[in-house]
C-alpha cells in the first residue's frame, strides 16, 4: 500500500494527511490541486471525481479504500547545496535539458552533486517557475509545471524519490 496508515479524512480536514492525499492526486495527475493542507471544496471535488473515476463511492471522504487507490502522496525530498545521489543526478538531468527554457543557467554537469552551480541553476528555474527563489527544491520548486502535457519538476524528476 502506497499509503499506509492513513485517517480518514474529509471536508474540514487540515494538516499533514492532507498534505499528504493533495500531493496524491497531483500525482493522478490533478495539477489543479494546490498543496496548503486544508481540505476543502477543491480537495473535495477532486476526491469525489478520483473515487468516481476508480468506480468507488463518491462521497468526498478519504478512507482506506480510496488511500489504497491513489498514488503514494509522500513529499519529494528537499534538496540543497550539500545533496548529493540519484535524485540530485535526475534533477540536475531535467535542468540541462530545460536551461534554454529558464534563461540559459544550467548546472554545468551531471554528477549527483548538488553544489553552486546546481543552486544557480535552480534559482534560474525557480525564477522562471514564479515561485521563492532560494535555490533550494522544496515542495513549491517540485510543484513547478513544465508546460509539458501535464509534466512538473516532481514528475519529470520521477517519484522514485518520494519520502515515505
Amino acid at each position: 500500500m502506497s499509503n499506509p496508515g492513513q485517517p480518514t479524512i474529509q471536508q474540514g480536514a487540515t494538516g499533514d494527511a492532507v498534505r499528504r492525499l493533495q500531493r496524491a492526486l497531483r500525482r493522478t495527475p490533478n495539477l489543479s490541486i494546490v498543496v496548503d493542507g486544508i481540505f476543502g471544496p477543491a480537495t473535495r471535488h477532486a476526491v469525489v471525481e478520483f473515487q468516481t473515476d476508480e468506480a468507488l463511492t463518491p462521497d468526498g471522504i478519504v478512507g482506506p479504500l480510496t488511500w489504497a487507490k491513489l498514488p503514494d502522496g509522500g513529499a519529494m525530498p528537499v534538496l540543497q547545496q550539500g545533496s548529493h545521489g540519484a535524485v540530485v543526478t535526475s534533477l540536475q538531468t531535467v535542468l540541462t535539458n530545460g536551461a534554454n527554457e529558464w534563461g540559459g543557467v544550467g548546472p554545468q554537469g551531471i554528477d549527483g552533486i548538488f553544489g553552486p552551480h546546481t543552486k544557480a541553476s535552480v534559482e534560474a528555474f525557480q525564477h522562471w517557475g514564479h515561485v521563492t527563489v532560494d535555490g533550494i527544491v522544496g515542495e513549491q520548486s517540485w510543484d513547478v509545471s513544465l508546460h509539458a502535457a501535464g509534466a512538473t519538476l516532481e514528475s519529470a524528476v520521477g517519484l522514485d524519490y518520494v519520502v515515505n
